[in-house]
């Protein structure tokens, strides 16, 4: 997935809104909100006369042509570059669980031809693979996970807002969702993100989507890997 990306957006709580509006405007199909709190001594808030307040991080997937222009707008329109306004990244993805969930992501955005597909040409040891579905399906998208022979995962809260369409594929956009992130080997990635697609996909209650990001590097997960090998 060479000119697709994971577009993470760290923005004030109350702020939030305004940014979901201002993605549904660029064309960005799918965004999902999550609570978080900054971290930010009290010393360099003072120092940059910003305040410590709760946050949000908005998660929404964008190819190169729309980040191009949802950059440059985020800097005129948005004012994203005062400070406490909010900060921006991007992350190539490396794959996709899917044409379906390929199309769910890229709705209204054009990606060229030969890239419209779920294969990635990146190159790790590690991948983070992210599922999103309905909340309360956990078990079944990690049951489904384990048995393609991931180790576990990590579980948070998100509500999706959708771009002008209440649903996709009959998956409701404004709704609790959760989401899980695993750590696996680059080995595993497609036999776990195919069996999550399988058992917890779209055609199933838990309407999941998933997608893969390259990890250059890792810590902590040596005992794991060297127990699995023996």
């Amino acid at each position: 997935m060479k000119d697709l990306y994971l577009l993470m957006t760290i923005v004030r709580r109350k702020d939030a809104p305004e940014y979901e509006e201002f993605y549904r405007n660029e064309g960005v199909g799918a965004v999902y909100n999550t609570p978080c709190n900054g971290t930010a001594h009290a010393k360099t808030l003072d120092l940059l006369g910003i305040e410590r307040t709760q946050k949000s991080m908005l998660l929404s997937t964008v190819t190169g042509a729309t980040w191009k222009n949802v950059k440059r707008h985020l800097t005129v329109n948005m004012k994203i570059d005062l400070p406490d306004r909010g900060v921006a990244i991007v992350v190539p993805l490396s794959g996709v669980g899917g044409s379906r969930t390929l199309d769910y992501f890229t709705s209204g955005q054009q990606l060229p031809e030969d890239q419209q597909t779920e294969d990635n040409i990146m190159q790790s040891s590690h991948e983070l693979i992210v599922a999103i579905y309905e909340k309360g399906y956990t078990e079944m998208v990690m049951d489904a996970a384990r048995e393609a022979g991931a180790a576990g995962g990590t579980t948070i809260n998100a509500k999706g807002t959708g771009a002008g369409a209440e649903k996709f594929f009959g998956l409701s956009l404004a709704e609790e969702k959760e989401m899980v992130f695993i750590v696996s080997g680059t080995d595993k990635k497609k036999d776990i993100m195919k069996a999550i697609m399988q058992k917890a996909g779209m055609d199933t209650k838990a309407h999941a989507l998933v997608f893969s990001l390259p990890v250059s590097a890792t810590a902590g997960f040596r005992f794991a890997d060297t127990v699995e090998k023996e």
